[in-house]
């Protein structure tokens, strides 16, 4: 019978095995840092576009802040204008009601007539006063009802008077106020 010895080709065929393993192992291992890398290196790349987006909003958000502020402040300037506006109408509303009427009572009042009382409740308005006449107090009637500020002008009391030996006529008017708009 024949011995062949199959040792060494055994051996060999280990070592070749071995060989294949390590080699199998080390591309393995290799591989598996190529890929390790490569996420790592896009991991980063996502996480610095992040980080510049994020930067840029923050950026905007401050502008947009700003821009809010501003346009807060406008809207507290509006508001002020506004109140100081209504403030002057209410003036001018005011300048044309009493100052007005009184002006228009002097301007119609003549000569030897002179009055004593003025009150105003709401539209309504009663006179007083002393004229040398009933004509003077006919006149007087009659330019205060021309004079665009009074209406309804209505002798109440017309009556003889004397004040240290002078005689003239007493007199009470009751009036209404025309509303004019400034």
């Amino acid at each position: 019978m024949i011995k062949i010895n199959l040792l060494p080709l055994r051996t060999s065929k280990k070592q070749e095995t071995m060989r294949q393993q390590i080699t199998i192992g080390v591309v393995s291992l290799v591989l598996v840092l190529v890929v390790g890398v490569a996420a790592w290196g896009y991991l980063r790349s996502e996480i610095s576009t992040l980080k510049t987006g994020i930067a840029s909003s923050e950026a905007e958000l401050a502008a947009l802040k700003t821009k809010i502020g501003a346009i807060d402040n406008l809207k507290r300037l509006q508001a002020d204008v506004k109140k100081k506006l209504d403030v002057l109408n209410r003036l001018r509303r005011g300048k044309s009601g009493p100052a007005a009427r009184l002006a228009a009572l002097s301007e119609t009042t003549p000569d030897k007539v002179w009055l004593t009382k003025y009150s105003e409740n709401g539209e309504k308005v009663s006179l007083s006063g002393g004229a040398m006449s009933e004509e003077l107090i006919a006149i007087f009637m009659k330019s205060l009802q021309a004079s665009g500020a009074f209406s309804n002008v209505e002798l109440v009391v017309s009556e003889q008077a004397e004040i240290t030996g002078v005689k003239y006529k007493r007199f009470d008017l009751a009036l209404q106020i025309l509303d004019q708009k400034p």
